[in-house]
């Protein structure tokens, strides 16, 4: 009853949403086209890993696939499906660990320096364990693999790579939060994020958090995209989380996902892709500090 009791009585369904008179995060709101061609012609800093693998994770509903299929709505210039969601948000549509390509469209048949790993989502008994996670990340995890609840992928199972080399380990951990519902999160599910980031500090692997539908979440950011850094509920929200997880603030990056729109807006990409550009930057640290050194099974 606390959660639920908790859902009806925030500040968000009152509508009572207040700003700061000046941002408290800065955002250009004019670098769409800098930052798309920076992402268009990025290539890794190691000369072993051609492209930077984005491992994404969360609670069910998040909107993981809305954040890929969002990712690759900017490079293809129109709304696409790509990665399949489910709009109801009660069980995790994804079932499979697959990798996204984001197709280089000049280039007919070759795609980006960079992809996205999508998992099944966090659910308590019902969703993906912990253990298949923390294995995709170390690169364990072949394509095609489907989650099961109820048992972890073993050791002895043809889906397990034995010796996946560093293009196979993920290169940055990205998880994907729903801004209404960070204040609803049940403790099972903020402890299965924190053993998650422990796993992926472990592994000096960067991580990040993507909050997602801020627009959804506040009404003075739903009137106007660029107030997201002046709401003082979502910074509110966002420390909380900060405070359950364990990551500090400056990796917490906010978005609004292309779930009903059928033509691009500026402010909406200009979101996605800071947040996508401050991803591949860490990933990109993170494999030039393994540059000099063998490659070495995890």
């Amino acid at each position: 009853m606390g959660n639920l009791f908790s859902w009806f009585s925030s500040p968000v369904m009152e509508n009572s949403c207040s700003e700061f008179s000046t941002p408290w995060r800065e955002m250009s709101w004019s670098e769409r086209e800098d930052t798309l061609e920076e992402l268009r012609t990025f290539t890794s800093g190691n000369p072993n890993v051609g492209r930077l693998r984005i491992l994404l994770n969360g609670p069910v509903g998040a909107g993981k696939s809305s954040f890929i299929n969002s990712i690759n709505n900017i490079f293809q210039g129109r709304p696409t499906i790509f990665a399949e969601a489910d709009a109801t948000g009660g069980k995790s549509f994804t079932k499979k660990y697959k990798t996204c390509f984001i197709e280089n469209t000049d280039m007919p048949g070759s795609t980006y320096s960079f992809a996205f790993n999508d998992v099944m989502g966090l659910e308590g008994d019902h969703g993906v364990c912990t253990s298949d996670i923390i294995n995709a990340m170390k690169g364990h995890i072949k394509e095609g693999y489907k989650f099961n609840p109820s048992s972890p992928l073993s050791q002895d199972d043809s889906y397990w790579y034995v010796s996946p080399s560093l293009e196979d380990q993920a290169h940055c951990l990205v998880t994907v939060v729903e801004a209404n519902k960070i204040a609803i999160m049940n403790d099972d599910t903020a402890r299965k994020l924190r053993e998650i980031r422990l796993a992926a500090n472990d592994l000096d692997i960067p991580h990040v958090v993507v909050v997602t539908k801020v627009d959804e979440f506040c009404p003075l950011v739903k009137e106007d995209l660029k107030r997201v850094y002046k709401c003082k509920l979502l910074k509110e929200k966002m420390e909380q989380l900060s405070s359950k997880v364990g990551i500090p603030m400056n990796r917490i990056l906010s978005v609004k996902d292309y779930h009903e729109e059928n033509i691009l807006q500026d402010n909406v990409d200009e979101l996605l892709l800071n947040a996508l550009s401050q991803i591949v930057d860490y990933a990109n640290e993170y494999v030039k500090r393994l540059a000099p050194r063998n490659q070495q099974s995890l």
